[in-house]
C-alpha cells in the first residue's frame, strides 16, 4: 500500500508538471487566431481556468497569473492590474472573515448550534431539521467549510448517542454475519437492536421457541440496520448541502457573490442596485424555501419521515436512544458553561455588523448612509467600521472602580480579536482569488474580448430570457461540479453579461442565477471542500451523493427560477433594460465597430 501511495503521487506530481508546461503550449494557436489584444486576454484565461480545474498550481497563485501576464503581454498596465486585488468588495469579504474569526474564537457558533438543537428535539426528522437550519445559519456568515467541519462532530456524537459504537451482542447466524461484514466494509455503525436485546434475553427457552423466533428477529434486524444507516447517512449529507445552500443568502457568505459584486463594479460602474440589504432580501427567502424542501427530500429519502408510518409506535430500544442524545447535547451545552461577558460582546457587535449591512442602503427606504455624502459610504466601509472595534474592545468586563484606584495593577486586558490570531484564521487565499478574478473581468473589459465574446453569441439571441436562465443554471450547476465554484464564476460572468447585452435584459437577470448556480453543486465529493469533508467521515458513498444531490440540483435550478421571475424582478427592476447596462452597449457597439474597421484596414493592406 505504501508503495502503491507513493506511485501515485509521482503520477500526480508528473500530471501537474506536465500541464505547467504543455497548456501554455497548447494555447499557443488562440494568440494566432484572434485579434491580437483580444486573442491575447483570452489566452491568459484559458491558462489560468486550465491551470483552476487542474489544480496543477495552487488556486491563489493562479490568481496572481495577471499581474505578471497581462502587463508583458500588453493587455493592462500594472497600475490598473494590482488595485484590482484590494477592491472594496475584497475589504468587504475581509470585514467578514474577521467577523467570523471571532466568533469562532469565543466558541459563540457552538453555543448557538447546540441551544437550536436543544430547541427542535431529538427525533431524527428534527434533529436532521435542526442540523440544516443551524449549519446554513452560521454559513451565512462563516465560510462553509468552517461551518460544516464545526457541526459535523457535533452530528457524530449525537448519532453515537442514538446507535452507539459497535454491536456488542453475538451473531444470530450466518446471514446476520454477512449483514454486519458488509456494513462494517461500508465503515457504518452497528448497534443490537430490539429484537436481538430481546432474544438474548430469552437463553432460557426452548430449542423450538428460539428456531421460531429467529426467521422474525432477522427480518426486524434488517429493518433496524437499513433504518440506522439511512438516518446516519442523512445526518451527514445534510450538512453540507446545508452549508452550501445557506452561504447563498449574504454577499459575504460565499466567494462567488462578492465576485458578482466586484464585476458589476467593473462592467457597469453605475449599477447600484445589488448591495448587502438587496442581495439579502432576494436570497434570504429563496435560502429558506430551498432549505425547507431539501430537508423533506433528504429525511423522506433516509427514513427520518416514514410516510407510511405516521401512528407507528415507536420501540422502546429507540425512545432511549432519543433520550440519551438529548443527554448528549444537554451535556455539551453545560460543557461551554455560563455565558461569557466575550461572548456576549461579539454576539452583540455581531448584530450590529448584520443591521448596519443591510440598513445602509435598502432600496425600499432611504437608509443611514443617506445621511452621509452620496457614494462616500460602502457596505466595505460599514464592515471594516464594525471589525476594527474587536481589536481593542476588551473581552473581559471593564471595572470602573479600576480607573478610580491608584493601587490596581495596571494589567493588560486581551482584546475580543487579536490580529495574530486573525493572521493564523483569516484564509488570506480567498482575498487574492477574489482579486484575480476582478483582474481577469478588467482585462476582459480592456482588451475588448468580452466585446469579441459578445459578438459569437449571435445564435443565443432568440432564446427566451426564462429559458436563458434555466439553461445558464444548469450548465454552470454541472460545470462546478467538477471545478472549483470561484473559478467557474470568474469564467462565466463576462459571457453572461454580454449575452445579457444582446438579448437587451437587464445583465442581473443572467448574472445573478449564474451566479448562485455556482453554490449548487451537490452530486459529488470534490464538488466543494464541504462535500469532501462529510464524505472523508466514511459512512458515504459516492452513489448516495449522486442519488441524492441529483434532485438537489434539479430543485435548485426551478426554485432559482421560480425567484428570478418573481420577487427579484421588484427588488432589481429586473422587467426593463437599466440606463446603467444601455451605456456598457454603448460603448461595447463603438468598440465593435473600431474593432471591424481595424480588421479591414489591416485586410485591405494584405
Amino acid at each position: 500500500m505504501a508503495a502503491l501511495g507513493a506511485l501515485v503521487k509521482k503520477a500526480w506530481s508528473v500530471r501537474r508538471f506536465v500541464v505547467l508546461l504543455c497548456a501554455p503550449l497548447a494555447l499557443v494557436p488562440i494568440l494566432l487566431s484572434l485579434p491580437p489584444k483580444e486573442g491575447r486576454c483570452l489566452y491568459v484565461i484559458l491558462l489560468m481556468a486550465l491551470y483552476w480545474c487542474t489544480e496543477a498550481l495552487p488556486l491563489a497563485v493562479t490568481a496572481l497569473l495577471p499581474i505578471v501576464l497581462f502587463p508583458f503581454l500588453g493587455i493592462l498596465p500594472s497600475n490598473k492590474v494590482c488595485p484590482q486585488y484590494f477592491l472594496d468588495t475584497n475589504f468587504l469579504f475581509l470585514s467578514g472573515l474577521i467577523m467570523a474569526s471571532a466568533i469562532e474564537e469565543w466558541n459563540l457558533h457552538r453555543r448557538i448550534a447546540l441551544r437550536v438543537l436543544m430547541l427542535v428535539g431529538v427525533q431524527p426528522a428534527r434533529l436532521i431539521l435542526g442540523m440544516m437550519l443551524t449549519t446554513s445559519f452560521l454559513s451565512m456568515w462563516l465560510s462553509n467549510t468552517a461551518s460544516t467541519a464545526m457541526m459535523l462532530p457535533i452530528a457524530n456524537a449525537i448519532l453515537k448517542s442514538l446507535f452507539g459504537e459497535k454491536d456488542t451482542s453475538k451473531d444470530m447466524n450466518r446471514e446476520n454475519e454477512e449483514n454486519q461484514a458488509s456494513l462494517q466494509q461500508n465503515k457504518l455503525y452497528t448497534v443490537p437492536t430490539e429484537m436481538q436485546f430481546l432474544a438474548s434475553t430469552e437463553e432460557n427457552k426452548d430449542l423450538a421457541e428460539e428456531k421460531e423466533l429467529s426467521s422474525d428477529v432477522l427480518s426486524d434486524l434488517k429493518k433496524e440496520e437499513e433504518y440506522k444507516t439511512n438516518i446516519w447517512k442523512g445526518f451527514l449529507i445534510s450538512i453540507p448541502y446545508a452549508a452550501s445552500i445557506g452561504g447563498t443568502a449574504t454577499l459575504t457568505g460565499t466567494a462567488p457573490n462578492l465576485i458578482l459584486l466586484g464585476q458589476l463594479k467593473s462592467y457597469f460602474p453605475e449599477c447600484d442596485v445589488v448591495n448587502f440589504g438587496s442581495w439579502f432580501m432576494f436570497a434570504f427567502p429563496l435560502m429558506l424555501i430551498f432549505l425547507l424542501m431539501g430537508w423533506l427530500w433528504i429525511s423522506i429519502l433516509y427514513g427520518g419521515i416514514n410516510l407510511r408510518g405516521w401512528k407507528t409506535k415507536k420501540s422502546n430500544i429507540r425512545v432511549d436512544a432519543e433520550a440519551r442524545a438529548k443527554e448528549v447535547i444537554k451535556e455539551d451545552y453545560q460543557k461551554l458553561g455560563p455565558t461569557k461577558f466575550a461572548e456576549q460582546a461579539i454576539f452583540f457587535f455581531f448584530c450590529m455588523f448584520a443591521i448596519m449591512l443591510f440598513s445602509r442602503d435598502p432600496k425600499f427606504i432611504p437608509g443611514w448612509a443617506s445621511l452621509f455624502a452620496p457614494g462616500f459610504i460602502s457596505d466595505a466601509v460599514t464592515g471594516i467600521t464594525i471589525v476594527i472595534i474587536l481589536f481593542f474592545f476588551p473581552s473581559q468586563k471593564p471595572s470602573f472602580r479600576w480607573w478610580f484606584d491608584l493601587k490596581a495593577p495596571n494589567t493588560e486586558t486581551q482584546p475580543l480579536l487579536t490580529w495574530r490570531k486573525a493572521q493564523e484564521t483569516v484564509p488570506w487565499n480567498i482575498i487574492l482569488l477574489l482579486g484575480g478574478g476582478f483582474a481577469m473581468a478588467k482585462g476582459c473589459e480592456e482588451s475588448g474580448l468580452s466585446v469579441w465574446i459578445g459578438g459569437r453569441l449571435h445564435p443565443l439571441e432568440g432564446v427566451p430570457p426564462p429559458v436563458a436562465v434555466i439553461l445558464i443554471t444548469v450548465v454552470i450547476a454541472l460545470f462546478t461540479e467538477f471545478a472549483s465554484n470561484t473559478a467557474t464564476i470568474i469564467i462565466f460572468l463576462p459571457v453572461l453579461a454580454e449575452l445579457a447585452i444582446r438579448l437587451k435584459v437587464n445583465p442581473l437577470y443572467l448574472m445573478i442565477p449564474g451566479t448562485i448556480g455556482c453554490s449548487y453543486a451537490f452530486m459529488l465529493p470534490v464538488s466543494t471542500p464541504p462535500n469532501s469533508i462529510a464524505f472523508s467521515s466514511g459512512h458515504l458513498m459516492v452513489k448516495d451523493m449522486a442519488r441524492t444531490g441529483l434532485l438537489m440540483n434539479l430543485m435548485g435550478v426551478l426554485l432559482l427560477s421560480l425567484a428570478m421571475n418573481t420577487w427579484a424582478k421588484s427588488i432589481f427592476q429586473l422587467g426593463t433594460f437599466p440606463a446603467w447596462a444601455n451605456i456598457h452597449a454603448e460603448n461595447a457597439t463603438s468598440l465593435v465597430t473600431a474593432v471591424e474597421n481595424v480588421t479591414l484596414s489591416a485586410l485591405n493592406k494584405i
